[in-house]
């Protein structure tokens, strides 16, 4: 009886103990990694969604921008960090499901490493060229490639990227092959597109919507099943001809593993109700992403599954990363 009454005494204990730290959190400002560099669709939906998060909960939030190696760099730091709801990361489809196969050595486990929060968006992907560049039509840019085989260069935001395998898909089903250069971010690109150094260049919509609609940049085609609706006269790759083409990029908050349920489940919660208000839904709609949400059981699954999806790509690519 004597254990048994002990045993009981400690679990009680650790129960209190949780219920005032869950009470009392956040006592300081919480850190959110952004695993590339300020500008890129990934910043533009962590600090809009910290914003409203903010504003609703008197709650402090930090960005940090941490770029580098497909995003790698940044979700390691927040998956290496304490455990204790003070560290998140906006994390994606790249470094969360496709950098696991594409790279040859990982400095982390994407599912074993990280605790899911909520997931926060998808977005499709958009191809641009130059607003004075030669290419009028998606059919332009393909009929180039085809006479100069390897002589039309397609900019992605990195190695691994959606972006990039979703160029190497399309090149794959369009039966053309051009010269992929990858950059460091998206942010660093849109110089050299803007002005024809490079000719094509793929990433998402939240990131380049922007400069589309200052004219900086033409939209050739969106990856998603159906027309984006602030860029309604942009037609689909689909129905450009190349039947079942669709890709999409999609954007989470994690924590490290080990970080206390109940931390996670309020952090779910505050997301989820940010994600609910109208003004941040049209917000982010307006630049090209769809508000998602839900419970971090189904954003784990999400991972599990995409990761199955996106590492038969790789592999089906050849794309590697040493």
């Amino acid at each position: 009886m004597t254990t048994i009454r002990k045993t009981l005494l400690a679990l009680l204990a650790t129960l209190a103990t949780q219920g005032v730290w869950a009470q009392a959190y956040p006592s300081k400002a919480i850190r959110v990694v952004v695993p590339f560099p300020p500008g890129g669709g990934t910043d533009i939906i962590a600090r809009e969604v910290t914003q409203r998060v903010a504003a609703a909960t008197g709650w402090s939030f930090v960005i940090d921008n941490k770029p580098g190696a497909g995003g790698n760099l940044g979700v390691d730091a927040a998956a290496k960090a304490p455990a204790d709801g003070y560290t998140l990361v906006l994390g994606q489809t790249s470094n969360l499901a496709i950098n696991s196969t594409l790279y040859a050595k990982m400095p982390y486990d994407a599912q074993k490493d990280l605790a899911p929060i909520v997931l926060v968006a998808s977005a499709p992907l958009v191809m641009v060229t130059g607003a004075t560049s030669p290419y009028k039509t998606l059919a332009d840019a393909v009929n180039a490639a085809k006479a100069n085989p390897g002589g039309v260069n397609f900019a992605s935001p990195g190695n691994g990227t959606v972006a990039h395998l979703a160029s190497e898909l399309f090149q794959k089903a369009a039966a053309v092959k051009t010269q992929h250069v990858p950059y460091k971010g998206a942010a660093q690109a849109l110089t050299d597109v803007i002005s024809n150094n490079v000719q094509l260049y793929m990433s998402s919509v939240p990131t380049l919507l922007g400069q589309i609609k200052q004219g900086k940049l033409r939209a050739l085609a969106v990856t998603s099943a159906k027309r984006v609706d602030d860029l309604p006269d942009v037609p689909t790759v689909n129905e450009s001809g190349y039947k079942g083409f669709e890709a999409a990029t999609w954007f989470g908050f994690l924590a490290p593993t080990g970080t206390p349920a109940d931390v996670v489940a309020r952090l779910n919660t505050e997301f989820n109700k940010a994600l609910a208000l109208p003004e941040l839904r049209k917000k982010l709609g307006n630049e090209g992403a769809d508000v998602a949400g839900g419970s971090a059981e189904q954003f784990a699954a999400l991972i599990r599954s995409e990761t199955v999806r996106w590492g038969r790509i790789v592999k089906e690519s050849g794309a590697r990363v040493d």
